[in-house]
This record gives structure tokens, sequence and C-alpha cells, in this order.
């Protein structure tokens, strides 16, 4: 057993899809990131960042691991599921797991902070058009990658389209910023996350832990 510590965030979201897809067991604690449940002592005690997610694995001697990335390919070495065996393969997928964590979240978190939320008020746009700019260069990137693909490996989905996916479709969905990035003008991303959400390990991890109404 699994228990899985989470909120309703991309990060969030890329653990217990993973969970779904791998079909190991789990439980969910909600941690509501917005009443500053993460700063409490007892998830500091799992994760010193106070971050989400984080997991204990209950198998492994109450085994902790916080970081998204680094829960995915856990994961994905303890099922023996979505990530290449061979050295060339596993490492082709933890670098685009390495492009997600170092570029499309915190870039794609500071457009959406700049468009949508308290930024969205700053006069100067000098700070939005540069998130702007950059997701825009790491969409291209992402793109030609997936040019001619199914997925960013290639035919064989991976924990490299689970840590991607979820926020792209943060950054057109939440964040609304799809027209300020020019979603349209790649077709690659477009199709692939139209793939992505339609699995129904996705569509049900999307939905765990629920939004609060």
């Amino acid at each position: 057993m699994i228990d899985l510590y989470t909120w309703t965030t991309p990060n969030g979201r890329k653990a217990s899809i993973a969970l779904e897809e791998m079909g190991l067991a789990y439980r969910v604690t909600p941690v509501a990131i917005g009443a500053g449940v993460q700063k409490q002592p007892w998830f500091l005690a799992i994760n010193p960042n106070g971050r989400i997610p984080a997991i204990i694995d209950r198998e492994e001697s109450d085994f902790a691991v916080f970081e998204s990335g680094a829960i995915l390919i856990y994961l994905a070495d303890k099922a023996g599921k979505l990530i290449p065996e061979d050295i060339g393969g596993r490492y082709e997928a933890i670098q685009w797991v390495m492009f997600q964590m170092g570029g499309i979240g915190p870039m794609f978190g500071q457009l959406g902070f700049f468009h949508k939320f308290a930024g969205k008020e700053y006069e100067d746009k000098r700070p939005r058009d540069r998130y702007v700019a950059e997701s825009k260069r790491l969409l291209g990137v992402l793109n030609q990658q997936l040019e001619g693909r199914d997925w960013i490996l290639g035919d064989a989905y991976s924990i490299a389209d689970i840590v991607t996916f979820p926020w792209v479709r943060n950054l057109i969905g939440f964040y609304e910023a799809g027209d300020l990035v020019g979603i349209d003008d790649f077709a690659n991303v477009k199709r692939v996350l139209a793939a992505f959400v339609a699995r129904p390990a996705v569509v049900r991890g999307l939905d765990i832990p629920k939004r609060p109404a």
C-alpha cells in the first residue's frame, strides 16, 4: 500500500495518474495547500520542502519520496511499468522528466501567476511577456519532439507523458492562457494532449482528489 499526499494541482495529478496507470494500491490523504496544511509539522516530516505531492511506501519500511518527478521514477521502477528497461531508453525518459521539472512546470506556473492571479494587476507586462516567450519556446521543443510520434518517447506511453501533459492541460485550461501562448500553433502538442486526457486512467487520476465545491 502506498499513501499519497496530494492536492488538485498539476504536480499532484501526476502522482495520482501514475498510480492509476500502474495499477498500484494506494490511499489518498488530501493536503489543502490553500489552508497551509503542507506547512504543518506532520507533513514536513514527510517532505521537508513543504510541497505536494509526497508518498510513503508502506511496503518498503515506510520509505518516503517527495518531488513529483522523483515519485514517478520511483513508482515506475516499483511497478516495472512506463519506463524503458534499457539504459538508453530509461535516460531518454528521465531527461524529459527533467525537462518538465526544470522548464515546463516553473515557466508555466509563472505565466499563470502573471496572467491569471495577482501578477495580472501589475502594470509592467515585461515579466508576463518573459514567461509567455519562454513558454512558447518550451512548447516548440515539445511540439518538435512529438512530430511523427504518438508519445514523447515514440510509440510507447511513459512517465515522460504523465509528467508533462497535466501542465499543458493546466496552461490552456485553468490558467486560460491558450490564446496567449498561441496553442493552435503547436498541433502535435494539442494532438497528444487530446490522446492523453482520453485515457481512462488519466480521467480517474485527474479527479483525485476532487476539487472542493
